[in-house]
């Protein structure tokens, strides 16, 4: 049914550089040899659409199975008979098309929506722009278009916010825990919190505080680099309050992040907006590793997981919040392929209608199982520290989020505090190693915490994803598409899919001390932080003129001799310097 319904069929995607667009195209072109591709792609900042698909879509390793089976030439012959690569942008008014893409798009029977922002602390604008715009302004560039394509759009099952008990394959409007906000004015607040932002950042006060940041890490660098740090500083303090304002903003209605609040009003936009584009919702939960399509184990990026592992597997994350008996709902990559290739197939629905992919339900994974084999599996194959030394594991113990968030707050400060006070002292040798631990320790805490607030949500959500739907396409299909497009959640084994497929990827995409090897001896970092720092060293001079800190050897010397003298102590500083110039600017030339 599948096979047969999408041969011959025009396929327009978005998003399909992303780790979902790569999986469906691939199977797309593997499965439906008939079936031709329209795909919709940002053009990088100098590279063309075409190139960027190229480098980053067609050489991935998940088209490595099609390569073998056609050959170099006869792999590149495919993609350029098969697919059309147009420059596109769902966050631009009429995706930002050209005349050729417009008429690319108008050809095609079906449109699968897949780009999103994805990031759970994405900034709220952003993420506004393209979760929540995007899917309308497809279906506004559809109607100035005059076609109307079967519409698939990719939502996510966390638009049913962090509620308890079951969630439905329901629109978000006929939900009765849906709280009833605008869309429209969510845009327009979205646009004004970054407007204001901008605004402030921009005040003599502000610009002051970044231009002192920029002086606190540089010292005595030259006018160039100091205004691109401050410059730096003030839009990063941008995107933190916009970031802050989505979880905010978020959290106020029941969602949380601005990830899933921005994809639950993207789904109300677009079925108010749609008009007579017939329209396909499909939501999958947590996106992991394949099964088995295209390889088992292949991903692309870090999902939300796997920075939490591999923290825990360096022993970086000592504990981390969950509910033992919980469901951490998660699915294979290439389950919601075969469910998004099914769900394309279908006629075009007369109403919008809901499927989700999902395993919470159908083949519930539980916390503490999962915690389990991610604890055995590092037991048996640690990772290593640089001197070849072993990683024990901690024994996480289900604590409340609050209270992991409380004791690594409370680390991450004391840390912060004793880093500032060193940060004033003239620190040498043993005692300048000690403070460079110390701000590594701090981030460390910083980024724990961050995973804790970013993820833990999600290990706590008791929300329960109906598959009524998805099961009944299932039993719907007959076995070769089965074959082809497998999305049955019941398929996964979680002891053998844990620890012999997701783990291992985990483990080589994150690119760690995998194996002891030889011992290693220090980094360049630790040896070259080792000459600076060196006790029997008390001065280290380097032509710096606009190279590497935009600063000359006169600029350097003088801000590291001064920086601690007295303010009587800094004029004689200078007088005997100036005394010396001449002597010192010849011996730079």
């Amino acid at each position: 049914m599948i096979r047969e319904a999408l041969s011959g069929k025009r396929i327009a995607i978005t998003g399909s550089t992303g780790f979902l667009g790569t999986a469906l195209v691939e199977r797309l072109l593997w499965a439906v040899p008939d079936c031709e591709l329209v795909l919709l792609i940002r053009a990088g900042r100098s590279s063309s659409v075409e190139r960027r698909a190229a480098r980053e879509l067609f050489k991935n390793d998940a088209f490595d199975r099609l390569r073998a089976a056609l050959g170099k030439e006869g792999f590149e012959d495919a993609v350029a008979r098969r697919v059309q690569v147009v420059e596109g942008d769902v966050s631009s008014d009429g995706l930002g098309l050209d005349d050729a893409g417009r008429a690319a798009l108008a050809s095609c029977d079906i449109v699968i929506h897949s780009a999103a922002t994805v990031s759970f602390d994405s900034p709220l604008d952003g993420a506004v722009e393209v979760n929540l715009l995007g899917p309308v302004r497809i279906v506004e560039t559809l109607h100035d278009l005059g076609v109307n394509p079967h519409l698939v759009a990719v939502s996510t099952c966390y638009v049913a916010g962090s509620r308890r008990g079951d969630a439905p394959e329901e629109l978000v409007d006929d939900s009765p825990f849906f709280v009833d906000v605008p869309w429209r004015a969510e845009v327009d607040a979205a646009r004004r919190a970054r407007t204001d932002a901008e605004a402030e950042s921009r005040t003599p006060e502000m610009l002051a505080r970044f231009a002192k940041m920029a002086r606190d890490e540089l010292g005595a660098a030259g006018t160039p680099l100091l205004s691109a740090k401050t410059e730096h500083q003030r839009t990063r303090w941008v995107a933190d309050r916009m970031a802050e304002a989505g979880i905010a903003r978020a959290s106020s209605l029941g969602w949380p992040d601005a990830y899933a609040y921005t994809k639950a009003l993207g789904e109300r936009a677009l079925v108010e907006t749609r008009g007579d584009v017939p329209v396909s919702i499909v939501r999958p939960s947590i996106i992991e590793s394949a099964l088995a399509e295209p390889k088992a184990g292949w991903i692309r990026g870090f999902r939300m997981a796997e920075p939490v592992i591999i923290s825990y597997a360096r022993g970086l994350l000592t504990e981390f919040p969950g509910v033992p008996e919980g469901i951490i709902d998660v699915i294979p990559v290439d389950l919601v392929v075969g469910a998004i290739c099914a769900a394309a197939a279908q006629p075009p629905p007369a109403e919008p209608h809901v499927i989700q992919v999902a395993s919470g339900t159908a083949n519930p994974l539980r916390y503490r199982q999962l915690v389990k084999l991610v604890e055995a599996w590092f037991t048996e194959h640690p990772l290593y520290e640089n001197d070849g030394q072993p990683i024990a594991v901690p024994e996480w113990g289900f604590p409340g989020r609050g209270k992991v968030e409380g004791q690594l707050k409370r680390a991450k400060n004391v840390l912060g505090r004793t880093e500032s006070v060193l940060s004033a002292l003239p620190l040498r040798g043993r005692q300048a190693e000690f403070s460079a631990n110390v701000e590594s320790k701090r981030e460390e805490a910083e980024r724990a915490l961050s995973y804790v607030e970013l993820y833990g949500k999600y290990a706590e959500c008791e929300a329960l994803y109906g598959v009524e739907r998805l099961m009944a396409l299932w039993a719907e299909i007959d076995d070769e598409d089965r074959e082809h497009f497998a999305f049955d959640p019941h398929v996964i084994d979680w002891d053998h899919f844990v620890p012999h497929v997701h783990l291992p990827s985990v483990v080589d995409q994150a690119r760690v001390k995998s194996t002891p090897g030889k011992k290693a001896g220090p980094t360049r970092e630790v040896r070259l932080r080792g000459q600076i720092l060196s006790p029997d060293r008390h001065l280290a001079a380097f032509d710096l003129e606009n190279t590497l800190i935009a600063s000359n050897v006169v600029a350097s010397y003088a801000w590291l001799a001064s920086r601690r003298l007295s303010r009587q102590e800094r004029v004689r500083f200078v007088a005997r310097t100036l005394a010396e110039g001449p002597r010192l600017l010849s011996l730079d030339r």
